[in-house]
């Protein structure tokens, strides 16, 4: 995939294009950012460029190179992991011992580490010293959730590329585009961090059927009392009542979805599908009878928490919204 393909991270591209275009590559680069912000796709997507044969900002994708990487072909390309809880020194030696293979060929070796913040200190240390003392050849790319928990010698000798979390339109974009059904993303945008926990979550066995379920429930909590209890029994008969947590994530952003409305945001909408419900309601009550609604249920997963059964702590919360 390339650069210009990836979702979000604008700051992020444009370092590493002006890099490739103006043949500025450094020797080292640190991608630091939080989970799911996309940064082991970026480092592949440049490290594809910078194999490629046609240069320019990114990679062309029909070269030989490109066509060898993108099937996995590409001996250059080096990837390192922890091996249990760490990056030992032994990987960084091996490592070390195969960049030094074949180096009189001209061509550029590159290596991603994930995860680089678990190095022990031995395994910094000698990365340090080959950073200190590059091939010229070769780049290396470190990433980590926590760039401050890298050893200042390393941050110092590398490039700093920063990550910010996805923005939910950006995610939303990027699911739609890979073909997920667009009600499901609208609502996992706003329940996982980045697109790998949403992807999972979309394809999550009872997902939508909870999104359905919420639906209903979200509708009588309101003026059918009654009804949502009996909904809620036949809800804690099912496999659904096994992710409780999951179930008012939702159903606060129902609530929510009725100020979106007020606001005047319907583009905003999770439950885009239910436009006219929420036309017909959301003006029943006030903006802040809307955010108590959702106070509640977070209080109810609070309690959850705190060991009350799923079943009672959601009983208490209908009384608490029928209450108002």
């Amino acid at each position: 995939m390339r650069i210009a393909q990836l979702a979000g991270q604008p700051r992020a591209k444009r370092i590493l294009q002006y890099a490739l275009s103006s043949d500025k590559v450094s020797h080292a680069y640190l991608f630091s950012g939080p989970p799911g912000s996309g940064r082991l796709k970026m480092a592949m997507a440049f490290a594809q460029a910078l194999f490629c044969e046609q240069g320019g900002d990114d990679a062309c994708g029909h070269c030989l190179e490109c066509r060898k990487f993108e099937h996995g072909n590409q001996p250059d390309l080096h990837l390192i992991e922890p091996e249990g809880s760490s990056i030992k020194i032994d990987q960084i030696r091996e490592l070390q011992r195969e960049l030094a293979y074949r180096n009189i060929q001209a061509g550029r070796k590159v290596y991603i580490m994930q995860r680089a913040e678990t190095m022990t200190l031995q395994a910094a240390n000698s990365l340090l010293k080959f950073l200190e003392e590059p091939q010229t050849p070769v780049v290396a790319i470190l990433l980590t959730d926590n760039g401050q928990a890298m050893l200042p010698t390393i941050r110092s000798r590398t490039q700093l590329v920063p990550f910010m979390p996805l923005a939910p339109q950006e995610m939303l974009q990027a699911l739609t585009d890979e073909g997920h059904p667009q009600l499901a993303a609208r609502a996992a945008v706003h329940l996982a961090s980045g697109l790998d926990a949403c992807r999972a979550l979309i394809q999550q066995n009872g997902f939508a059927e909870m999104r359905n379920v919420v639906i209903q429930l979200g509708k009588d909590s309101l003026n059918r009392f009654t009804a949502a209890m009996l909904s809620l029994q036949q809800i804690m008969k099912t496999e659904l009542a096994e992710q409780p947590q999951l179930l008012l994530s939702l159903l606060a952003l129902w609530y929510k979805d009725m100020i979106h409305f007020q606001a005047g945001r319907q583009e905003s909408l999770v439950f885009i599908d239910q436009l006219d419900w929420i036309g017909n309601h959301a003006y029943a009550r006030p903006a802040e009878g809307w955010v108590a609604c959702m106070e509640h249920t977070l209080e109810a997963g609070k309690r959850i928490r705190a060991h009350v059964s799923p079943q009672l702590a959601l009983e208490q919360l209908l009384i608490r919204v029928q209450e108002g």
